[in-house]
């Protein structure tokens, strides 16, 4: 019976042995587990501030690439408006020299209409007192500047 109640006492001790191995495997696989995890959580954070610097990187591209447009559209716009003030210049001058083209037409078909009997010398002189009276006349004629074109060459103004 002494045997028995060792041979009882000594399997309760492999059992506890036993039991005390299976906890130490499992403590160790929790650590093993717990390593792993932690390595990978850092494997993570690492991987989302490597993400987050190269999304301010590509912040700090698009941002200064804006602003390079912006100067871009800035100078164009500054650009076009010089070139539309030339052109509503141009313009101007344009409408100016068709008036005086018309008036010039205009005295030109007197001259042709009154050619009649005179000699040139009187022609130049109906010529000149015509294109005067009409010049003179600028409630009639609103057209008619007596002002030189700005910006005309010399030869074109009068």
């Amino acid at each position: 019976m002494a045997s028995s109640s060792g041979t009882s006492s000594g399997s309760s001790g492999l059992q506890s042995s036993g039991s005390e191995d299976l906890q130490k495997l499992m403590d160790q696989r929790k650590r093993k587990r717990m390593i792993s995890n932690r390595e990978s959580a850092r494997r993570s954070r690492l991987r989302k501030q490597k993400q987050l610097d190269d999304l301010m990187a590509q912040e700090a591209k698009f941002r200064k690439e804006n602003n390079q447009f912006i100067s871009r559209i800035n100078v164009i716009t500054q650009h076009y408006l010089n070139i539309e003030a030339d052109n509503s210049i141009l313009r101007a001058q344009v409408a100016e020299l068709n008036h005086r083209l018309q008036s010039l037409n205009e005295i030109t078909s007197f001259l042709n209409a009154n050619n009649g009997g005179f000699g040139i010398e009187e022609n130049h002189s109906i010529a000149d007192s015509a294109y005067n009276n009409f010049t003179n006349q600028s409630c009639n004629f609103h057209f008619v500047n007596q002002q030189p074109i700005v910006g005309m060459p010399d030869f074109l103004q009068y």
